[in-house]
């Protein structure tokens, strides 16, 4: 089982993914927690000029999507939190897995850019960063997710978001 939360930095997709991950390790001890963050410092490869550039981005993705096949055929859950910016990666997503959720975690710019808790969008809006996702590099909200989270940045909502995954998954898949 793949599920893989997708939307824009600072959406809430690795507060969700860890609240679901720690819910489904405590029924299924096989899972685990991939958040494209955490990737791209381990492989270091936020260090290089291109990293948040389109390359760089697929790059990541790329190899987040294999170590995500990899794992799931050892018969390992994955909770994924990956921005995402390629379709065609969800697309190829959804025949490589055997067993694929999408939960699009839908926050609104404007607020994203009001909470802005890294300085990213700031930074961008005033030219010292570029490559920012939503800022100056497209962003396509997916076409087919399987659950989409309007997520309002309320904490107290953080449990009804982790149990509609739940729900979506045990449907469609019969997993609990």
């Amino acid at each position: 089982m793949v599920i893989w939360l997708v939307g824009l930095s600072g959406a809430g997709k690795t507060t969700i993914g860890q609240a679901l991950y720690k819910n489904m390790k405590a029924k299924h001890r096989h899972t685990v927690l991939i958040d494209g963050d955490e990737i791209r410092e381990m492989f270091r490869h936020d260090q290089h000029d291109d990293a948040y550039s389109l390359i760089g981005r697929r790059m990541n993705a790329e190899r987040i999507q294999a170590m995500c096949a990899w794992l799931e055929n050892q018969d390992i859950d994955v909770v994924c939190c990956i921005l995402s910016v390629f379709d065609e990666i969800s697309q190829q997503n959804r025949t490589q897995f055997k067993q694929y959720f999408e939960v699009f975690v839908d926050t609104p710019l404007p607020l994203l850019i009001e909470r802005d808790g890294k300085g990213l969008y700031q930074a961008a809006l005033s030219g010292k960063t570029k490559n920012v996702v939503g800022i100056d590099l497209d962003y396509t909200a997916p076409r087919s997710p399987n659950l989409l989270i309007k997520n309002t940045m309320q904490e107290h909502h953080l449990d009804g978001y982790v149990q509609s995954i739940l729900d979506g998954v045990e449907e469609m898949y019969g997993y609990h």
